[in-house]
């Protein structure tokens, strides 16, 4: 298992070693004592979500409240995905800044994304089946979204015409979010961050 850390501060890629003959393939892709050892402590297990969508879908930009947030670790299961990650932790130096990765069932690859962060895809294929291991269980009042073809973010999508949800299709661009407080704070994610290494 290979861990590679991206340009956005705590974001991590996750590259497992495949073993495969000709009855089929097995690999590690979650290992709760390597991932700790990279990112400072522990993920938290508190919800599993299966997440399945058609060729052009495109879901996100979505991020909780911090503290607490939400950590995801991200797996295609299924198909392909761009994965998209953007840093809105409001005074970070990497602010606004978007990354892809791209997930699918032959490299099999995982990303780590921290609280803080938000997180949205584009499905590169019919069901492609994403599974999210969250570390906090899903809190309605404090979920939100960035509108995900915000001008502003310049988010290269790989679809003629993305195909959205209500939500995420009514949601504020980058520009609102910050006007009305919305996004989370870069200073208050980090403290929130060491106090997890403190208690791990």
């Amino acid at each position: 298992m290979k861990f590679r850390e991206l340009s956005i501060e705590g974001l991590v890629e996750v590259t497992p070693q495949l073993h495969g003959d000709p009855r089929g393939m097995f690999t590690e892709w979650y290992r709760f004592d390597r991932l700790a050892e990279v990112v400072g402590h522990p993920l938290r297990l508190a919800q599993a979500n299966l997440s399945v969508s058609s060729r052009g879908v495109v879901r996100g930009i979505h991020f909780a409240d911090v503290p607490r947030g939400q950590a995801k670790y991200v797996t295609c299961v299924r198909g392909a995905v761009l994965d998209v990650i953007v840093d809105l932790r409001v005074g970070s130096p990497t602010f606004g800044r978007w990354e892809g990765v791209r997930l699918d069932d032959v490299d099999r690859r995982s990303v780590y994304i921290p609280e803080g962060l938000g997180h949205g895809f584009c499905a590169l294929t019919d069901d492609a089946t994403l599974s999210y291991l969250c570390s906090e269980t899903y809190n309605p009042t404090g979920e939100h979204s960035v509108h995900p073809l915000d001008p502003d973010l310049g988010i290269e999508w790989p679809a003629e015409e993305a195909l959205l949800s209500a939500r995420d299709a009514a949601a504020p661009s980058l520009a609102e979010a910050v006007s009305t407080g919305l996004l989370p704070v870069y200073e208050e994610c980090k403290a929130f961050t060491e106090s997890l290494r403190t208690q791990g």
